[in-house]
């Protein structure tokens, strides 16, 4: 879609096309749709990254949350959004050998355990390997670090989304 053509839309639908850049968080696209019109993708982008930076802890970890584990049972029974089991399937986390999804399920199982929400990483930008790298490092972070890690990667996964679903124009 142009952006004219978002800038065009309804409320409704602005938010309905929208909502799920920020995973199950259609808040974020809610608070950008009175900011419009939008000339370029960065701006919706940055927009976007700052009505989530400015949100409350609470609102953010909701958002962190609504993530899912990597490779973990979602990904394996399919329940994942469309988005989400592309950018894992991209990056083979839907084809995991049983070791690997033993490692990843332990991974996950101590991360949460640690930090009460999921572990995220822009699996676009890195492989299974990268992944495993990325969480056995940041399970040395503390809280507020990891937090802070998280959004940022969700920053990025959401500025990739919107490159996919908006053009120019």
């Amino acid at each position: 879609m142009k952006i004219s053509e978002l800038n065009a839309l309804g409320e409704d639908e602005f938010v309905a096309l929208l909502g799920g850049i920020y995973e199950h968080s259609p808040w974020v696209a809610e608070r950008l749709s009175s900011g419009r019109p939008f000339e370029r993708i960065e701006q919706i982008a940055d927009q976007m990254q700052l009505a989530v930076n400015q949100a409350e802890r609470a609102a953010q970890l909701t958002l962190i949350r609504a993530h899912p584990d990597l490779g973990g049972k979602l990904a394996v029974s399919g329940n994942l959004t469309q988005a989400s089991m592309r950018e894992q399937s991209g990056a083979g986390l839907d084809r995991l050998t049983p070791e690997e999804f033993h490692e990843f399920s332990e991974l996950n199982r101590r991360y949460r355990e640690k930090f009460s929400f999921p572990f995220i990483i822009c699996v676009r930008k890195t492989d299974k390997t990268g992944i495993l790298a990325a969480f056995r490092q940041r399970l040395l972070h503390s809280a507020e670090e990891e937090q802070q890690a998280a959004i940022a990667e969700i920053h990025e996964i959401a500025r990739l989304r919107l490159q996919d679903l908006l053009t120019p124009g």
